[in-house]
């Protein structure tokens, strides 16, 4: 019983991670932030 209580909420949370993720409104902006185009002078 307790083990498919572990599997069940450890999924539950993955899943509920994933729902978040895929409701953020900047997952389908195509720019980027300035700290990302800058590359270090080497």
């Amino acid at each position: 019983m307790i083990d498919m209580f572990s599997l069940v909420a450890s999924h539950g949370l993955i899943l509920l991670a994933f729902w978040r993720l895929l409701s953020r409104p900047d997952l389908d902006s195509e720019r980027r932030r300035r700290s990302v185009d800058r590359t270090p002078d080497a």
